[in-house]
């Protein structure tokens, strides 16, 4: 059939994506004020038409997604950047979609340029008259008064866009959204030079729905932290590992979790050299850049180093998807009157608990029994999955990492978790009960896909159906170790919006 055809999966899911805009413009994450007549509210009707509209919208680009990762692994020969333009073009003109956070990240902005502490003070202290109080007024729930979390690389850029539109919301938002854009061709070219260029990668990567939603249409600052991150660790790839480590450093200072890559820098930097004590030496030196640059670029910006002091915000922020939030919420309910010292203290273990697995997966990195970029990719998705806050694109911080080092039987099970937590957040940047329900269908769904073996050709990323191969490819299987190696080669040189937050 047409439809099942890699052009077909490129139409299918570029309607599916201008479903989900279209939707989005009346029932997308629209401003309180300064819409321009342009994103404003529709009425209730218009609006759930919209939400609906959407969400079938979402379910065709999951649908062409997925199908045409299945030809993609066949070994269908395509232009994987191709199908990235034509599904993300629709979403650049889309209002905010899934949450609220621009409209902080342009309040930030202004801030700065106003005077304003942004690390003292919440997007509320900016008055009537102001840059940004239009944007301010659309920041959700608990972000009005919460300092940002960001590092003052992210704040400069923002602080640009809004220099630039004099603070309107509507170019404002357009303007962080090629930001956006450009992390997202960040990713690819990362992603496809890590991977050789391996089709599945991109998928996983680039083309996931999960990211497209998020990053483009949410224009979420994670997309910018991943892209200069994993750019960065294919630098070093390369033996570029001095402006690698500044890329790093650069991602650190947008949003500090890519601090994480600097171990698995370093371990690329010491095995390049043959390991051993002077290897462990100089692996260290990506971390001494990493600060420099991070030093610099708070003196640059001017915000001061109150960045260091505002890391923890969003752990003051219950979200459901967090395990060990939900889990010391629990158990505080049932062992004391208040329980958010319980609570406080199984997060603290949980974040205990994957700084150990980042370590494990660190050792392994380094005696050669896991691809640095696979390690990365997992140590992130570990960090997630025990954060005592985590909101649905935060999984994209190990899952492009991942894909890019070698998927496996995990990019395969991400790939279902990436697909069922897109329905999570409805486009007005709400979380419905109704959106769990549909995130658990979707689980259902996908893990019933893999069990029957709904794959033509061979196992994820194999010779058998792509280029590449061994260990330094990620087509090795995790649970099946490769030998220690000098260094790894390539090829090739809430229901209620709440702004969801960090």
């Amino acid at each position: 059939m047409w439809v099942l055809s890699t052009a077909g999966c490129r139409w299918l899911g570029a309607a599916g994506s201008l479903a989900v805009t279209v939707g989005g413009w009346a029932a997308g994450t629209l401003p309180v004020r300064g819409g321009w007549g342009l994103w404003e509210p529709r009425g209730s009707a218009l609006t759930t038409a919209g939400a609906i509209l959407a969400y079938l919208g979402l379910a065709l680009l999951i649908a062409a997604w997925w199908q045409y990762g299945r030809l993609l692994r066949a070994g269908a020969p395509e232009r994987v950047g191709r199908t990235l333009c034509w599904w993300a073009a629709p979403l650049l003109l889309a209002p905010p979609l899934y949450s609220a956070d621009v409209y902080s990240y342009i309040a930030q902005g202004a801030m700065v340029l106003e005077g304003h502490d942004v690390y003292g003070a919440g997007p509320s202290v900016l008055a009537p008259g102001e840059l940004g109080w239009d944007a301010a007024a659309s920041v959700g729930g608990h972000w009005t008064d919460t300092p940002a979390p960001y590092g003052p690389v992210f704040l400069v850029l923002a602080q640009a866009v809004v220099k630039l539109t004099g603070g309107a919301v509507v170019p404002a938002v357009l303007g962080m959204r090629l930001i956006a854009v450009g992390a997202l061709a960040l990713i690819f070219w990362a992603v496809r030079g890590l991977s050789d260029a391996r089709p599945s990668a991109l998928w996983l990567a680039a083309l996931n729905p999960l990211l497209l939603i998020h990053v483009v249409g949410g224009i979420h600052n994670d997309g910018l932290m991943i892209g200069l991150m994993l750019g960065g660790l294919l630098l070093a790839v390369r033996g570029r590992w001095v402006t690698g480590s500044v890329l790093v450093g650069l991602a650190v200072m947008v949003k500090s979790p890519a601090a994480v890559a600097l171990l698995f820098v370093g371990i690329i930097v010491a095995r390049q050299i043959g390991g051993g004590v002077r290897g462990a030496l100089k692996g260290l030196l990506p971390g001494v850049v990493a600060a420099g640059v991070a030093a610099l670029a708070t003196l640059a910006a001017g915000t001061g180093f109150g960045w260091l002091r505002t890391q923890s915000v969003a752990a003051t922020i219950h979200t459901a998807l967090s395990v060990t939030s939900d889990l010391g919420l629990g158990l505080g309910l049932l062992v004391a009157d208040d329980p958010e010292p319980v609570k406080a203290v199984v997060q603290q273990v949980g974040l205990a608990v994957a700084v150990g697995v980042i370590g494990v997966l660190g050792w392994r990195a380094w005696t050669g029994r896991v691809d640095p970029t696979v390690g990365l990719g997992m140590s992130l998705v570990a960090l997630v999955a025990l954060s005592p806050m985590v909101q649905p694109w935060y999984l994209l911080w190990g899952v492009c990492g991942v894909a890019a080092g070698g998927a496996g039987v995990l990019g395969r099970w991400l790939a279902v978790l990436c697909g069922a937590l897109a329905y999570e957040t409805a486009p007005s940047g709400h979380t419905p009960g109704y959106g769990f329900a549909l995130m658990g269908v979707a689980l259902v769904v996908g893990a019933a896909l893999l069990r029957v073996g709904n794959r033509p050709a061979g196992r994820w990323g194999s010779p058998r159906t792509e280029s590449g191969g061994g260990w330094a490819h990620g087509t090795a299987p995790l649970r099946a170790p490769a030998p220690p190696v000098p260094a790894p080669r390539r090829s090739r040189s809430g229901a209620r919006r709440t702004g969801r937050g960090a």
